[in-house]
């Protein structure tokens, strides 16, 4: 490693829209540079999570080192493939800190889309370097070579971003046509990292796994001095001391190394034992060698919150070691210790949006084995207290809720706040009229209106966080064919009239039911949500009334009918009285059960029942 100085080190990452060929470009790059072996095997290789194969989507932004020679110098290209969904903007977000350009990929058919602007914006703001890279992918087809139109993607990078078309390198990563191309722009157009050797150590961790036998793995961007095995360094974050036991680079699988220098960016193992040890933004530096440390990231918002809770409850501490270790991988997790009557102890999770939700969720039972209950999502509110036996309890006039259960009583409270975001739609012009009318039932707010060319519209709304969170995404989709894409950023807070809705089993509140929505639309939520309760929850030998309750006064009601057994099937003469007597008695079973009888839930019953039936 000593070789390759600092003018010699290019550290990149590939950015792009959901499904624009990220991945396969990186493939091709690794195959180029001679990283990995050239086979019709290598398809997403740095996707190396079962559930990045599965859904065919980067969830977690892998890194790589590649050795290229290009004008008789030799490089070395660290690169890093991100993620695409805006689910994923933390990741990045934090890859970008340790790069000092990007690849910036359009597909030739679909054009830019909403998550390219937002990662542009990333890029731009980070003041990195930006080559954009126009994908022909599946050129090989006939067929979808007229639907590629690269000069009309030109155009619109060049009315959006202000880059030259001249500077726009069309490729097509599935055949490798002109990538390397792209190579050579990372070492024109991409400066080397300002970073000297002689500097003391000062290392940012930019992520981390976790190894069941050699503890925290974390991957590193040396930001000055070098390292190597026995040096021993200090975390600025937990003041601790380690002595490093491995350095070493990924090619993509790890490689070890005797000493990383300035510049470089590769992975350390120095004996951390818990999770909690390796912050995802800590500065690393050498014992009696202190150093300021480097800015952190900005930390992830989560924008929604779910309660998470062990099916049995006896694997509670097999849950919480799975979580503990997971959220290491995935720092943009937040968790808190909760309980919940119905379910027992559990905790509070904090996502960055639903598909993360899922994601996560998916990879707990992959990874760990292991089965959870999740409740319905909800979305951080803020209340302004006007009790002063509550702001004594608190200890501030301002308390945000997470969970429904905890939502305060509107005596108490001077004004509620709802959080906002700034959303992006990209959509072809054909299908305004729908989204438009699909927005303001979101009681959105339109900002801005742009024609990007005469195809393709860019839309800007203000939405209420809790009117997207859900649905949104799959209702805009629908009404799009498809062709509509959407990314939001957090705008903040807002006043709104809140309230809390409570659902009732036979007068029984379920706690984990209960919803935080505006008034607008409670008496809507809650006829839909108590129909919805009426086909999820199997029928039993007693009639169940479900009710929607805002406070004391009920606003909505579904009755679940008995089964019923016909007792005058035996009657086929007689007295009326014999009859009368036999349902009068069957009555009394029917009101004895009812009081006594238990109305459960079913476990996967609260996505199903929040979901909206009016945007399938």
């Amino acid at each position: 490693m000593s070789t390759y100085s600092v003018e010699s080190i290019r550290n990149f990452s590939i950015i792009a829209h959901v499904d624009h060929g990220k991945s396969t470009l990186a493939d091709r790059l690794l195959e180029i540079t001679g990283t990995i072996a050239k086979t019709d095997c290598n398809k997403q290789v740095l996707d190396k999570l079962q559930v990045e194969r599965e859904r065919g989507i980067t969830v977690k932004a892998q890194s790589a080192s590649l050795f290229y020679s290009h004008e008789g110098v030799n490089y070395l290209l660290n690169l890093i493939d991100t993620p695409g969904h805006v689910d994923f903007s933390y990741e990045v977000s934090r890859s970008l800190s340790a790069c000092q350009g990007v690849i910036l990929v359009v597909d030739a058919n679909e054009g830019i889309q909403a998550q390219t602007v937002a990662n542009f914006y990333l890029a731009f703001e980070a003041q990195l370097a930006i080559i954009p890279v126009i994908n022909k992918q599946y050129v090989v087809f006939k067929i979808d070579l007229k639907n590629a139109d690269p000069e009309r993607v030109e155009k619109q990078i060049e009315k959006l971003f202000d880059i030259p078309v001249d500077e726009c390198i069309r490729i097509s990563a599935k055949q490798g046509t002109n990538v390397e191309r792209v190579l050579q722009k990372v070492i024109e157009k991409i400066p080397p990292p300002q970073f000297n050797t002689t500097d003391p150590l000062k290392a940012l961790v930019f992520d981390s796994t976790f190894d069941h036998y050699r503890g925290v793995i974390a991957n590193i961007a040396l930001f000055g001095g070098e390292i190597q095995k026995g040096h021993k360094i200090v975390s600025a974050h937990t003041k601790k001391r380690y002595e490093v036991n491995e350095v070493g680079i990924l090619t993509p699988n790890e490689q070890p190394m005797h000493k990383l220098y300035a510049g470089q960016v590769g992975y350390l193992i120095a004996g951390m034992k818990e999770v909690t040890e390796a912050q995802i933004g800590d500065t690393l530096f050498m014992h009696k060698q202190p150093v300021e440390p480097l800015p952190g990231f900005k930390s992830a918002k989560p924008m929604v919150f779910a309660g998470m809770y062990p099916v049995d409850h006896s694997e509670y501490n097999n849950l919480k070691s799975a979580l503990e270790r997971l959220t290491l991988n995935d720092s943009s997790v937040s968790v808190h210790r909760d309980s919940s009557p119905a379910l027992g102890a559990g905790w509070r999770l904090g996502f960055l949006g639903l598909l993360h939700m899922e994601v996560f969720n998916q990879r707990l039972e992959q990874e760990y084995n292991m089965s959870v209950i999740l409740t319905a999502p909800t979305v951080p509110y803020k209340a302004v207290l006007s009790s002063a036996k509550l702001i004594k309890e608190y200890g501030k006039e301002e308390i945000t809720v997470i969970n429904p259960a905890q939502f305060p009583d509107k005596l108490s409270v001077s004004e509620y706040m709802e959080p906002t975001v700034l959303g992006t739609i990209v959509t072809p012009h054909k299908y305004i009229g729908k989204i438009i009318a699909l927005c303001q039932d979101r009681r959105a707010v339109q900002k801005d209106m742009l024609y990007i060319d005469e195809h393709r519209v860019m839309l800007k709304y203000l939405f209420p966080l809790n009117e997207i969170v859900l649905d949104f995404y799959d209702a805009l989709k629908s009404l799009s064919s498809g062709y509509a894409s959407f990314d939001y950023e957090d705008a903040g807070y807002q006043a709104a009239d809140l309230i809390k809705m409570d659902i009732l089993l036979n007068g029984n509140p379920v706690e984990e039911l209960a919803t935080i929505i505006h008034n607008d639309k409670a008496y809507a939520t809650g006829k839909f949500l108590c129909e919805r309760l009426k086909d999820a929850i199997p029928r039993q030998l007693f009639e169940i009334a479900i009710q929607a309750a805002i406070g004391k006064k009920i606003i909505a009601r579904e009755t679940l009918k008995a089964y019923r057994k016909n007792v005058v099937a035996k009657c086929y003469g007689g007295d009326i009285t014999r009859r009368m007597k036999l349902l009068k008695r069957q009555a009394e079973g029917k009101k004895l059960m009812r009081k006594i009888g238990n109305v459960e839930v079913p476990k996967d019953a609260f996505i199903h029942v929040l979901k909206r039936q009016s945007d399938k």
